[in-house]
């Protein structure tokens, strides 16, 4: 599949990334509504940024975003008290984190994923990135393993949320195949 990855103007496209994501994440239209105001909340976040990945035709099928971790985001208050227990909060500090990435499932495992997360930490400065997945095996943790990273923390609970996830880690620059 001839696909073009490239820097995504989020807030500009946030109802087509937020299609997407809902497809791929089984998302209704209240989650989506909530998301919409969390995207575009994110975006004005110092050193935030997104890529897309987009059919010849200008489809967007699927996006990253992320941005340089901060301990006072919700999302960090959350994770620390796990990674704290197995001896990981340190991945807090100094990394960039993988906030959304999500691919239509009629394109998924064609490398679009793999695209999106290595284009995006490939604009990092800091020297680690960490994301959370749910915690359970998927093509989504395949992938993120196969890239270099590793379980920091399972069975997080975030709030609201019905299954846990698991906190995952890596150097940058991601491993290649």
């Amino acid at each position: 599949m001839d696909l073009a990855i490239g820097p995504l103007d989020l807030p500009a496209h946030v109802d087509e990334a937020l299609a997407v994501q809902a497809v791929a994440f089984g998302l209704g239209p209240d989650e989506v509504a909530v998301r919409r105001q969390i995207v575009l909340r994110h975006m004005t976040s110092p050193g935030a940024r997104a890529f897309g990945a987009t059919t010849p035709e200008g489809r967007l099928i699927g996006f990253v975003y992320g941005m340089p971790n901060d301990r006072t985001h919700w999302w960090s208050t959350v994770v620390q008290p796990y990674l704290r227990a197995q001896s990981n909060e340190y991945w807090l500090d100094d990394s960039f984190v993988i906030t959304e990435l999500h691919v239509h499932p009629a394109f998924q495992n064609r490398g679009a994923g793999r695209a999106l997360i290595t284009t995006i930490t490939d604009t990092a400065t800091e020297p680690r990135s960490i994301l959370s997945a749910l915690d359970t095996e998927s093509p989504a943790r395949a992938l993120y393993r196969s890239l270099g990273y590793h379980d920091l923390a399972r069975r997080v609970l975030f709030p609201s949320a019905p299954r846990p996830y698991a906190v995952m880690g890596a150097p940058l620059p991601l491993l290649r195949r």
